[in-house]
Parts: C-alpha cells; sequence; structure tokens
C-alpha cells in the first residue's frame, strides 16, 4: 500500500505533469502547428521529421508520467477526492491518448513522408481534441488540489 507521503508525491506529480502538459498543447495548438505551413514543401519532409524527433523526447515523460500518476490515483487517492473525479480524469487522458494515437500520430506519419496540406489541416483541426481534454483535466486537477489543500499544509 502507497505511504500518504508518497501519495502525495504521486498527487503533486499528477498535477505538474497535467500543467506542463497543457502549457505545451497550448503552444502546439495556437504557434506550433499552424507555423508549419510556413515551413516550404522543399524542406518540409526533413523539418517534420526532426519536429517529430525532438518533440517525443520533449512530451514523452511527462506524458508517462501522467498517465502512470492517473492510474496509481485511482487504485490510491488523496482522502478528500471524489471518486468520480479522478475517473473523469481517467477518461479525459484516455481521450488523450486515443487522440494521439488515432488521429495526431498518422497525421506526423503521413507529413514525415510528404507535405500534404488536407493532412496539417486535419493535424491542427483535430489536435483542438487534446487541447480541449487538456484544459479540462487542467481544471480538475486544480479542483482536486482545492478538496484536498488544507491537508497538505505543513503542520
Amino acid at each position: 500500500m502507497l505511504s500518504e507521503g508518497l501519495i502525495r508525491v504521486v498527487f503533486i506529480s499528477h498535477v505538474a505533469a497535467t500543467w506542463l502538459m497543457i502549457g505545451l498543447v497550448w503552444f502546439v495548438q495556437v504557434v506550433h502547428y499552424p507555423l508549419f505551413g510556413e515551413v516550404g514543401s522543399s524542406k518540409f519532409v526533413t523539418y517534420e521529421q526532426r519536429h517529430t524527433s525532438r518533440t517525443s523526447w520533449v512530451v514523452g515523460p511527462p506524458m508517462l508520467v501522467e498517465a502512470a500518476t492517473s492510474v496509481l490515483l485511482l487504485w490510491r487517492r488523496p482522502p478528500g477526492i471524489p471518486l468520480w473525479q479522478v475517473w473523469l480524469g481517467a477518461a479525459l487522458l484516455a481521450g488523450v491518448w486515443l487522440s494521439t494515437a488515432l488521429l495526431q500520430v498518422p497525421c506526423h506519419s503521413l507529413l514525415s513522408k510528404r507535405f500534404d496540406v488536407a493532412a496539417l489541416k486535419h493535424l491542427v483541426a483535430t489536435n483542438w481534441i487534446r487541447t480541449t481534454a487538456w484544459s479540462a483535466r487542467g481544471i480538475l486537477v486544480l479542483s482536486m488540489l482545492w478538496y484536498i489543500w488544507p491537508a497538505y499544509q505543513p503542520q
């Protein structure tokens, strides 16, 4: 069984990973993906391949931390956090992962082979699913934090 101190570390890690991903997904949605079209078709494939490789190193660790801590919170949540919130957070995160696997990864796979305006537009449009789900998760984890804040104050 997880100790009370370890549960706190898990929860705070969860909040931090979620909010890191919110910042990243909004940056990607509003700045990065829309600028893909400015790269130019002659250099786009190389750009996309480098983008995908480098981005994986930035988003992979916090996404994995967020997923692992989400599962741990389902197993053992901090006292005061309603079970429905933990399940809703896990469902939203499952939506993010499904969107990534089924929508964004195929777009990136195609774009790493050739510049395709339709694929780029599809990437930008479908990324709103992740942006919305992560934003909702951010509000949710802040409300979880609100529920337990007094319990986490130093004695």
